[in-house]
């Protein structure tokens, strides 16, 4: 019985398809197809169904195609849609009514509709606009135990004016909010923006939007839209409270997961072990927060750990910032590298300055010679003695020296 029911089934919607087809259904493009701009960087896309639309036994549905700021194009049984795209050089799409069923797809003709470019003046907008988060502990642990900072960076408009000003705005979701901390540059223009906590998800798929806007009394500013996915510029933080034990010659590594909305099951990470003595780098990928590694005794090693979202919890960003260095193993050579340098250094240093001393007379300067005293006593008395002799006979002089007691003869003494 089921068989021939399903039989009978079959054979009905082939048989309605050929009626549709004899009877040449004709389909009509919608009607008061318009695009509006309900946030930043987000439109609303509406149309009716023709009112002279035939009904009966026709399913219909719409196909949605994007013709800028870029293509894209999908279906939907809905006479409206929402779309999320930059707006600054206008918006433009088209949409037609379609049929599919089984073998027969027919579709109507397009209607189009489109958004204008935002005014200003070419080149005056931002330029290579930048934007990261980072998870921080809140302080409203029983509300919301994370918060997601952002953090903005752009350059000057090329042919913007010298009193060019920016604002920025972000949207995540429904909420959208004003840049209250900028950073300027030497013409105290905002070339920054700095929001310690926001309203972005993490953890959510929706797309960041960022749009900045400007003023100068000498040119029109052109808005600049750009949009992020927020997998793609979250900073994940560096994991934390990571311990090394040492035991002979085995390191055991220890961690806990980084500061984020993520449970643990969501992170893998990389650990990095570096040998300091002969330079040899150990990477290992790990999916858990424990690792042992055999070491030998000689040597000295830092250890470094970062962490990444896994791809079961999110789509696979950036890996995160490394932790702070940890150094564990022997010092020895270290040791008596230092009892070799350093008397080396003394030394070297000691020769320096005496030669300097030689040199430059700077003991003499320092400490000059003590002068002798002068004696108003003739140190010495000469007596001369002539004696007779004949006239013939050589003259003999007799010079006597005569030391009064009590004196020293001092001729240049120098102490």
């Amino acid at each position: 019985m089921l068989p021939t029911l399903v039989i009978l089934v079959g054979s009905w919607a082939t048989l309605q398809a050929d009626l549709l087809s004899d009877k040449k259904v004709l389909l009509l493009p919608p009607v008061n197809f318009t695009i509006k701009a309900t946030g930043l960087a987000q439109v609303l896309l509406q149309w009716d169904p023709n009112p002279d639309q035939e009904q009966s036994n026709v399913d219909l549905q719409y196909h949605v195609k994007i013709n800028a700021p870029q293509e894209d194009d999908y279906s939907t049984r809905k006479t409206d849609s929402k779309y999320v795209a930059p707006l600054h050089d206008g918006f433009a799409a088209s949409v037609r009514s379609i049929l599919k069923r089984s073998h027969i797809f027919l579709a109507s003709s397009w209607v189009s509709a489109e958004l204008k470019a935002s005014p200003g003046s070419s080149g005056t907008s931002v330029m290579n606009l930048t934007c990261t988060t980072n998870t921080v502990v809140s302080s409203h642990t029983h509300l919301r135990p994370y918060q997601v900072s952002l953090r903005c960076t752009w350059l000057v408009g090329k042919d913007a004016p010298e009193d060019t000003q920016y604002f920025l705005y972000y949207r995540f979701g429904v909420w959208t909010e004003e840049c209250q901390e900028y950073s300027r540059d030497t013409l105290n223009r905002n070339t920054g923006c700095w929001f310690p906590r926001t309203f972005i998800n993490s953890k959510g798929f929706e797309q960041l939007a960022v749009h900045i806007n400007g003023s100068s009394k000498r040119a029109a500013i052109k808005p600049f839209d750009q949009l992020f996915a927020p997998h793609s510029i979250d900073q994940v933080n560096p994991p934390r409270n990571v311990t090394v034990e040492l035991e002979e010659t085995s390191l055991y590594i220890q961690w806990e997961k980084p500061v984020s909305a993520f449970p643990v099951h969501c992170f893998n990470y990389e650990l990095k072990i570096h040998n300091t003595k002969n330079g040899y780098l150990q990477m290992e990928k790990l999916a858990t927060n424990k690792f042992i590694s055999k070491i030998d005794d000689v040597s000295t090693y830092s250890i470094q750990v970062r962490a990444v979202v896994s791809s079961s919890c999110r789509v696979s960003g950036s890996w995160g910032e490394w932790s702070q260095p940890i150094y564990v193993g022997k010092k020895k050579l270290l040791a008596e590298w230092h009892l070799i340098v350093f008397p080396a250094t003394a030394c070297f240093v000691l020769l320096i300055f005496s030669l300097i001393c030689r040199v430059c007379h700077v003991w003499i300067r320092l400490f000059p010679p003590v002068p002798a005293p002068k004696s108003n006593i003739k140190d010495l008395l000469v007596v001369t003695d002539y004696e007779k002799v004949a006239w013939n006979e050589t003259k003999i002089e007799v010079v006597s020296y005569v030391e009064e007691a009590g004196f020293e003869v001092m001729e240049n003494s120098m102490f």
